[in-house]
């Protein structure tokens, strides 16, 4: 497995936000994790991030532990995160953007960066040609030199996926991807989800869209109140009588 939950807990002083949830994705997947508001979803994507650490309970990646570790040391290890709200830095391009993406995995320094060596160069030359293989692959290759705070919203997340693949991730945590999107930047936001997987790429999302979820997912897990209620396949998630009575209220699951 390349990402292991096992009996994660975290509380906020009387508050309970995730209890004892476990669950594992295996490499190449794309798994979601849904459930209503309050339901413990960024909680869990913070504790796997290492924003936030457990009060108990153990999460593996590539089979080394990595509950409490720094974010930072995290992302060494392969995994990058993208946020609900978009983080861009205002006043860069789209491909200075995605370069920031780089420096977990560049040597150079701010003295390198500062100094004509030929290596720091040629290192610098290489990122950003790779960064910009990553805008061609997201189809924003003519955005590159465009200032990403004037780009379309759905093109700002494209530049967001692109700078989290320049840290070159096996995992890709995405924190709703679709949100403040309208149908038609959903559906483009969930062809280059697909492209990612198909790079290799195992891709854990939280959603609140269900039907971008239902189309791309091959696994989901379902929280309500920190606790993981239901896990499987899309197919066996709709028709789970308990996901069925949180989403659409007791008397309309017994109709």
């Amino acid at each position: 497995m390349l990402l292991e939950i096992n009996s994660l807990y975290r509380r906020f002083g009387g508050l309970q936000a995730v209890s004892d949830v476990s669950f594992s994705v295996r490499k190449g997947m794309i798994k979601a994790v849904i459930g209503p508001n309050g339901a413990g979803k960024t909680t869990l994507f913070n504790l796997i991030s290492g924003t936030l650490p457990p009060s108990s309970g153990a999460i593996h990646f590539k089979g080394q532990p990595i509950h409490g570790l720094a974010p930072f040391r995290i992302a060494r290890l392969g995994m990058a995160r993208t946020y609900q709200n978009i983080k861009l830095y205002p006043g860069m391009t789209a491909l200075e953007n995605v370069t920031v993406g780089r420096h977990c995995r560049s040597r150079a320094g701010f003295l390198a960066g500062m100094l004509p060596l030929p290596w720091a160069r040629k290192e610098e030359k290489a990122s950003r040609e790779k960064c910009l293989e990553l805008l061609a692959l997201l189809d924003i290759a003519d955005l590159a030199e465009v200032e990403a705070s004037s780009l379309a919203f759905g093109q700002q997340r494209a530049v967001e996926f692109a700078r989290a693949l320049a840290m070159e991730p096996e995992l890709l945590l995405l924190d709703e991807p679709a949100a403040g999107l309208n149908i038609y930047e959903t559906a483009e936001v969930a062809r280059l989800i697909g492209k990612i997987n198909g790079q290799g790429i195992t891709v854990l999302l939280v959603e609140h869209d269900m039907s971008l979820v239902m189309d791309i997912s091959h696994e989901i897990v379902v929280l309500s109140f920190g606790e993981k209620i239901a896990e499987g396949d899309p197919a066996s998630i709709q028709q789970n009588k308990e996901v069925i009575r949180i989403y659409l209220g007791e008397d309309d699951a017994e109709d």
